[in-house]
């Protein structure tokens, strides 16, 4: 006899919310036998014991049970409200991530993923990440819809143009992993394929230290940041010591819910960010001009790039109150 040859369900476990994930698919997949069971069983009997034995018998009068019709909607109802708690709890820890995680900013072209880290270092095709380290990706498209997919991290979403989405994830330990695009997005969709790279903690420092930013930006971040702000006319109309300018100060801004002339208020995010850099507001725009300011922003697509608007987001976010 040969080895046994042991069939695995589902992909092996890459991350901790991976384990969590597992135990509700599971969970799900038996509730849905056990059902199928006891209809399908109940069925069959019912069929079998009330055949037709007389063709001149009639059916009696049908009577509600409303104890039976009660238990049969209350049980079921508790069930699905539970199941819903439980996914959401699951769904709440890929989504949400810690204040401790580690930012990378995912961009989704046709056909490769790119991954720009706080050194400045960019990589194509491989997500390097430490392990046991909570990790947060900010995914945004230069093209068209993708959808990032770890199979062994149970993590997928969409990533879609001139927006932000997040995943988080914490590896267990060393080792490679499959990325995906599960959105067809042309010709060579089949090809945009991935490998995450999850190394030990002392591999991580040493490969930051060797990570270099391109040759004509800073390596950090930041740094590329502020040359941005300096390079394209920010510092004309946004102060970095919280005077006001034509435009907002960019001193503690970020995180914050600034109110807009329509009295809404607004949070100061990524996506924010991205959208008053690209699609800056326009005259009527009241949901989008922040009060006491004026709509004379122009737009900067197309003269900025998606690297340098992550560049200048970090930038924003380092300048503390």
């Amino acid at each position: 006899m040969g080895d046994k040859v042991q069939m695995q369900v589902l992909p092996i476990v890459g991350t901790e919310i991976a384990e969590k994930w597992d135990i509700l698919f599971y969970f799900l997949v038996w509730c849905s036998a056990f059902f199928f069971v006891l209809v399908i069983g109940t069925l069959a009997w019912f069929v079998y014991k009330y055949r037709e034995k007389n063709p001149h018998q009639r059916v009696g009068n049908v009577i509600h049970n409303q104890k039976l019709e009660f238990v049969w909607v209350f049980l079921p109802t508790v069930l699905v409200l539970f199941i819903f708690a439980w996914g959401w709890v699951v769904y709440d820890r890929l989504k949400v991530a810690p204040t401790s995680a580690y930012d990378i900013k995912v961009i989704g072209k046709q056909w490769l993923w790119q991954f720009q880290y706080d050194t400045g270092k960019t990589t194509i095709g491989e997500l390097v990440v430490p392990e046991k380290v909570p990790v947060r990706l900010l995914m945004t498209s230069e093209d068209v819809i993708h959808a990032f997919f770890v199979p062994d991290f149970r993590i997928k979403s969409e990533v879609v143009p001139g927006i932000y989405t997040t995943v988080r994830f914490q590896s267990k330990g060393v080792g490679e992993h499959d990325i995906f695009c599960t959105q067809y997005c042309g010709t060579s969709h089949a090809k945009m394929l991935g490998k995450v790279k999850v190394v030990s903690a002392e591999d991580w420092d040493k490969w930051k230290k060797a990570s270099a930013g391109p040759k004509e930006h800073p390596k950090d971040l930041v740094q590329w940041g502020k040359q941005v702000y300096q390079e394209k006319g920010c510092a004309a109309c946004h102060s970095l010591d919280g005077s006001k300018l034509v435009g907002p100060s960019f001193k503690g801004i970020w995180g914050k819910h600034e109110e807009m002339e329509d009295g809404s208020k607004h949070l100061v995010d990524e996506n924010y960010i991205r959208d008053m850099i690209e699609n800056p507001a326009k005259p009527g725009d009241k949901n989008k001009i922040i009060k006491g300011y004026q709509p004379v922003m122009p737009s900067f697509k197309g003269l900025i790039t998606i690297e340098e608007i992550n560049a200048t987001t970090e930038f924003i976010k380092s300048l503390k109150d």
